[in-house]
């Protein structure tokens, strides 16, 4: 055998074996991460399952219509307007309707949609005896440019009476649209592995997070400026309707006992009283919460049911007095 064919087929052989155990190494993940308690793995779930790339390209993705998907062992349902929850009852004029804009908290990840805010809230109307429409328009990987822009160019046949921007500390960051590479989209292998080496390249803690949220909220930062532009736009564009517009002020969930974050809290009241809304605090009612009191579950740091209870009992006495 010629010493050519030898190394050919030497080489053959290993890059037989590499596919062998990446296979392998694949089909032992699936089967571990079918308990779907691996955090990373079911938001990946989530983007094949119930996202698709959008024609709009500021938003990178929208929610798939009329689908439904099992994601860490929670039902999520979408309706035909993309919204979480059930069909939309458009023959509603003159009565009350409130529009929940915001991300993957608002959307509820990881928490069940009766007890969701937007369906807790609902039901606290129902209650009353009071009939009003509460909806949820929140998607994962969404910001304040992006949520604003969907509902202008999406929502507005909704036609909603009140607007609930339900802002997290992450919705004046600048997202990019990027749809992944082939392994990212299709290999739990991959999207484990990549993961591994943003949490290294990273560094983190709570000190990288505060540092990350300086840098956001630098009045000079792109991301900054697109999320007052958004908000002007949602001003005018609710001026114009009639529409009432409140911000609940969201808080981010890792340290509730000694809040790094409090002055970006008071920048978005401010931001919030000069365009006229009605600004909500929901810090104080999730201060002095732990993690294992409030997280969806560990190393997912989206608030649970009780979270979300918190978060109905702030807001609803604001939109029961309007």
């Amino acid at each position: 055998m010629s010493r050519g064919r030898e190394y050919f087929l030497q080489f053959l052989l290993a890059a037989v074996s590499l596919v062998v155990c990446l296979a392998a190494a694949e089909g032992v993940l699936r089967l571990k991460n079918s308990s779907q308690q691996n955090y990373d793995i079911e938001m990946w779930r989530y983007a094949k399952e119930l996202k698709t790339p959008s024609d709009i390209e500021v938003l990178g993705h929208e929610h798939l219509p009329s689908r439904e998907a099992t994601l860490q062992n929670t039902q999520i349902r979408i309706n035909a307007e993309g919204l979480r929850g059930a069909p939309v009852d458009l023959d509603r004029h003159g009565k009350r309707r409130i529009l929940f804009l915001g991300s993957s908290i608002t959307l509820g990840w990881g928490v069940p949609e009766s007890e969701t805010v937007t369906s807790r809230l609902q039901a606290m109307f129902k209650r009353d005896g009071e009939d009003v429409q509460v909806l949820n328009a929140g998607i994962g990987n969404y910001n304040a440019e992006r949520y604003v822009e969907r509902f202008l160019r999406r929502l507005t046949q909704l036609q909603p009476t009140d607007i609930v921007i339900h802002y997290f500390l992450r919705d004046a960051e600048t997202l990019e649209a990027g749809g992944g590479n082939f392994l990212l989209r299709h290999s739990e292998l991959a999207v484990t592995l990549w993961q591994a080496y943003q949490v290294m390249r990273g560094g983190g803690g709570e000190s990288g997070l505060e540092a990350h949220y300086r840098a956001v909220y630098d009045p000079n930062a792109r991301g900054y400026r697109e999320m007052l532009a958004s908000l002007d736009r949602l001003k005018d564009y609710a001026a114009a309707h009639k529409i009432r517009v409140h911000l609940a002020m969201q808080p981010d969930v890792h340290n509730l006992t000694n809040y790094p974050f409090k002055y970006i809290h008071e920048r978005l009241a401010e931001i919030s009283r000069a365009r006229n809304f009605r600004y909500v605090d929901l810090l104080p009612a999730f201060e002095g919460q732990t993690p294992q009191k409030i997280w969806a579950m560990a190393g997912d740091p989206h608030p649970n049911a009780f979270g979300h209870k918190l978060m109905a009992d702030a807001i609803y006495p604001v939109l029961k007095s309007e």
